[in-house]
């Protein structure tokens, strides 16, 4: 494949390694479908996380950029370029793509600024290219880049394989993403459960943060809109027949509501760990494992856990990210509340019906998936579920979706062995 023009594509405002997932490999894609060069995209990790990192920060650069050398060609920055004796950097162009742009925007009108403009800078990337295109290996290409291509650096690989082992060496054990967290209680709308001052903060942070939306907590409940409360999440597990000597890691940021919220958990399941009580402090401060690489040790440790628990999986990238990555890689066990159908089960517990409170839950979460095959159906995201584009197939009439019988890299290092040879 032949490399074009330049592109940069910058992927702006995105705080966490999981939120830049979905815009990293559209970026990709989008340099794959106009045969442009890509710039490696950017991370706005320093407003958030007061860290100037960014991606060179928590991914392996080289092997993204060899990973996917048979796809698209990429760059660490735009090249200088000399004009009248002067040496200056290359400047883009810069574009707002639409949402969820077709593939024809790219190969019109993008593509067109492009070789007017010699390179351009699109921002921001969230939800900027169609995530369902009726291109299967354009999704292939998706993949490539989410499960093979994106690596966290050598360093955030080692100290997430240790507290996998240290949890490992007393047995199985379950993660669970534990979303109960200031921006997404703000954005959910769910207020009433808190105390007037916390009410108070939460509304503060909602109005600066999200359009202003007239919110009804107790509709939003009825409906699955809220998040998980720690004392939901123990009464589910609890009545799926897990008890005390469960060992679970949890990965969250900082709890709204403190230990009022947590300790009828941590009754029920008092084995909780994170990364900051499986390994010494001198070694996670030694790793820098705050902020930015805390988040990807607890995706790692999440991804490699025997069972995981997302909380809550509405606009939640980590939960959605890891869903479809545990199912890439072997259909992973994963628990997946059904909110929607649990939320008028707690609300009658709440309001003195208990009879019948533990089977009633068994129903709702026996009759969900566990993380095994199904058909995509929105509003399931590709990025939670790529069966079936991104599995080969062992049987099929159609060449393109069978199991390759060789290693696809060693192929393609032969094939590019033998053009070096003829083309020298």
């Amino acid at each position: 494949m032949s490399f074009g023009e330049l592109l940069f594509l910058a992927v702006g405002g995105h705080h966490l390694p999981h939120d830049l997932i979905g815009p990293i490999c559209n970026a990709v894609l989008a340099a794959r479908i106009m045969n442009a060069t890509l710039v490696l995209p950017e991370l706005d990790t320093n407003s958030f996380w007061h860290d100037e990192s960014g991606f060179p920060g928590i991914y392996d650069v080289d092997h993204f950029i060899k990973s996917l050398r048979y796809d698209v060609r990429i760059v660490e920055s735009l090249p200088e370029i000399h004009t009248h004796g002067k040496t200056k950097k290359m400047k883009a162009y810069q574009i707002r793509p639409p949402r969820d742009a077709p593939p024809s925007w790219y190969t019109t009108f993008a593509l067109g600024k492009m070789k007017e403009h010699g390179a351009i800078y699109l921002t921001p990337f969230s939800h900027r290219l169609a995530e369902e295109i009726d291109e299967p290996e354009y999704q292939r290409l998706r993949c490539r880049v989410n499960y093979h291509a994106l690596r966290f650096k050598p360093h955030i690989m080692s100290l997430s394989n240790t507290i996998v082992s240290k949890l490992r060496a007393h047995g199985h054990f379950m993660a669970i993403h534990l979303r109960f967290e200031m921006d997404m209680l703000a954005f959910a709308g769910c207020l009433d459960i808190f105390t007037p001052q916390q009410q108070s903060i939460l509304r503060k942070y909602r109005k600066e943060n999200f359009k202003e939306k007239e919110l009804v907590y107790s509709e939003r409940r009825a409906i699955g809109k809220c998040p998980l409360t720690p004392e939901e999440v123990g009464l589910i597990l609890r009545a799926m027949g897990f008890d005390n000597s469960t060992r679970i890691y949890l990965a969250a940021g900082e709890l709204f509501g403190g230990e009022h919220f947590m300790q009828p958990f941590r009754t029920m399941f008092p084995r909780l760990e994170n990364h900051s009580t499986v390994v010494p402090a001198e070694e996670l401060e030694e790793n820098n494992a705050q902020g930015l690489v805390g988040a990807a040790v607890d995706y790692m440790v999440c991804l490699l856990a025997d069972i995981f628990m997302p909380t809550y999986d509405g606009p939640s990238n980590f939960a959605n990210n890891l869903m479809g990555h545990r199912l890439y890689y072997g259909f992973r066990t994963t628990i997946q509340p059904d909110r929607k159908a649990l939320a008028p089960i707690f609300i009658d517990r709440e309001n003195g019906r208990v009879a019948g409170f533990e089977e009633a839950i068994r129903r709702v979460m026996f009759n969900t998936k566990f993380g095994g095959p199904h058909k995509r159906v929105r509003p399931e995201s590709f990025y939670t579920n790529s069966w079936p584009e991104c599995f080969c197939q062992t049987s099929t009439h159609n060449a393109g979706d069978k199991c390759p019988s060789e290693n696809v890299m060693e192929v393609l290092n032969r094939h590019l062995q033998i053009k070096r040879s003829e083309d020298s």
